[in-house]
């Protein structure tokens, strides 16, 4: 089902991890300010309804990508139990690398020793599907309506989570916009009298000058790291992903004429030493460190990260300004992608008695609170951080105590459009500046057309066509195939019979959710 119209979220504030956000009012809440909805569950409020009924254990796995885990006596913990009249049995799963995370969650869901709550990676996670065609989750979408706080997320974050129109699962949500996009050295433009380029041929102007002119006086400059190169992918063919909407039909994005032009913008880059020539082989970190040593000056990172690598460079020279574009335009205009606005979603399985389930939703609910977003992400004030002119910044104990994005975040999350606007360290100038770009990117916005749609032949087959394609692509930016190679791998794609029923079934799905959205 399509989900009511939600409300536009007027934050002003910043809602970074662990430590540092503008605007004292996030504390400012009543006794009245944060209460879930009841629906006919008669749970009570988001402090815990009758204080005189025995706290509801609730068994959960979820991820964590700090260097420890909450422990189970965490004072977080203890307050979310506390406002929410519960016990946490929180099993915590490093999520550092992500593949051993999902490795973990199918092992569950074949086990099925399920939790009362489970963070998955996906609603297209193909074990999850088949077992809720099963019935072995709720359905949730009857009951969410009577969850205010949860429904504060943008409808199309519900919409990105459906499975034929139904809701399974409570995503964890994060901003729409903000997410990886080219950012560029501000401070070496203004050295040579360059604007912040507009096109794709400003950019390689922007490129070249950065590379002959040596901003930073190293020999060894690049233009750009090619770090996140992928976006210029959308760019040139004015989509966000694998597929592209044309006239209602999905089409592999890779077939469309402009992502030729983008192999052939990138391969020009590399000929003309723009950028690194082992940029296939080079690790995150390599990438970063041509970023941070003044040796290229343009990347591809989320604007809260790239300012933690600013934050660094500082302490080397405090003139450093790396600045987010707000998009790049090829023949389409102004391009910039959407984010899908989650990083895993909640399911709870139908053992879970119907009372207790609406229980797991208040206490999501609550975590979506402002009252319940500032303590997973900032903690208690006076112990985890201190209003400092209008200012949230962390005392010590907010690390010991795992507060932040790294673990409660993966559970509990407020829905701020500018999320990913801050970063620790960030001067308030930039913070505005920050969100200027989140405004104007979400104007126009590219979003993802086919995220959570699923074909099974794509699930099997899929992985081979798309390991295919990104080998050639970066055959011929790097001058070990030509064009032409490219041109007949695409026919061939093209005329494959599985190919075809992999696009038979993803505009299925498509029109299937169009239809229910609509």
């Amino acid at each position: 089902m399509k989900m009511t119209q939600v409300r536009k979220w007027k934050s002003t504030m910043a809602a970074m991890a662990l430590i540092i956000a503008i605007g004292s009012s996030l504390m400012a809440c009543s006794g009245n300010a944060n209460n879930t909805g009841t629906g006919s569950a008669g749970d009570g409020n988001a402090t815990g309804g009758n204080d005189s009924e025995a706290p509801v254990t609730i068994k959960i796995m979820s991820d964590f990508t700090i260097a420890q885990p909450p422990s189970p006596d965490n004072p977080i913990v203890k307050e979310f139990e506390k406002s929410t009249n519960t016990k946490l049995d929180i099993t915590w799963v490093s999520g550092a690398n992500w593949s051993d995370y999902v490795d973990r969650i199918n092992v569950v869901l074949s086990s099925g020793d399920l939790p009362d709550l489970l963070k998955l990676n996906d609603v297209t996670n193909p074990l999850f599907q088949q077992m809720v065609n099963q019935g072995v989750f709720w359905d949730l979408t009857p009951y969410l309506k009577s969850y205010p706080n949860l429904m504060t997320y943008p409808e199309s974050i519900w919409n990105n989570t459906t499975i034929d129109g139904k809701n399974y699962v409570i995503p964890v949500a994060r901003p729409l916009n903000g997410f990886v996009f080219t950012n560029v050295r501000k401070d070496w433009l203004d050295k040579l009298g360059l604007e912040v380029p507009k096109t794709v041929d400003d950019f390689y102007n922007m490129l070249k000058a950065f590379k002959e002119q040596m901003p930073d006086g190293k020999t060894d400059t690049y233009g750009y790291t090619m770090r996140g190169h992928e976006v210029l992918d959308g760019v040139f063919t004015n989509s966000n992903g694998r597929w592209k909407d044309i006239g209602g039909e999905l089409i592999d994005a890779n077939f469309d004429p402009g992502m030729r032009e983008a192999i052939l913008f990138k391969k020009k880059l590399f000929d003309e030493g723009l950028v690194p020539p082992d940029f296939s082989v080079m690790k995150d970190s390599q990438f970063w460190d041509l970023a941070t040593t003044g040796r290229a000056g343009a990347t591809a990172e989320t604007i809260e990260a790239q300012f933690r690598w600013t934050y660094d460079q500082w302490k080397r020279d405090p003139q450093v300004d790396w600045m987010p574009m707000s998009s790049l335009s090829y023949q389409d205009g102004p391009y910039a992608p959407e984010y899908r606005g989650y990083i895993g979603v909640l399911a709870i399985p139908k053992k879970v008695p119907e009372e207790k389930m609406k229980k797991i939703l208040s206490l999501l609910d609550f975590g979506a609170s402002e009252e319940g977003g500032t303590l997973s992400l900032y903690g208690i004030k006076g112990v985890h951080y201190n209003d400092e002119n209008g200012m949230k910044v962390a005392t010590e104990q907010a690390v010991v105590d795992s507060v932040g994005v790294g673990a409660f975040g993966k559970l509990f999350m407020r829905y701020d459009p500018y999320m990913y606007a801050y970063a620790p360290g960030m001067t308030k100038e930039i913070f505005e500046r920050n969100k200027q770009v989140i405004d104007e990117r979400a104007k126009i916005a590219n979003p993802d057309v086919a995220i959570g749609l699923v074909s099974e032949t794509d699930t099997k087959l899929g992985a081979d066509y798309t390991k295919k394609m990104a080998d050639m692509k970066t055959q011929v930016i790097m001058g070990k195939a030509t064009i032409e190679d490219w041109d007949k791998l695409i026919q061939d794609i093209r005329n494959d019979p599985n190919y075809k029923q992999i696009t038979k079934e993803i505009n299925k799905a498509y029109k299937e959710r169009l239809a229910l959205t609509q």
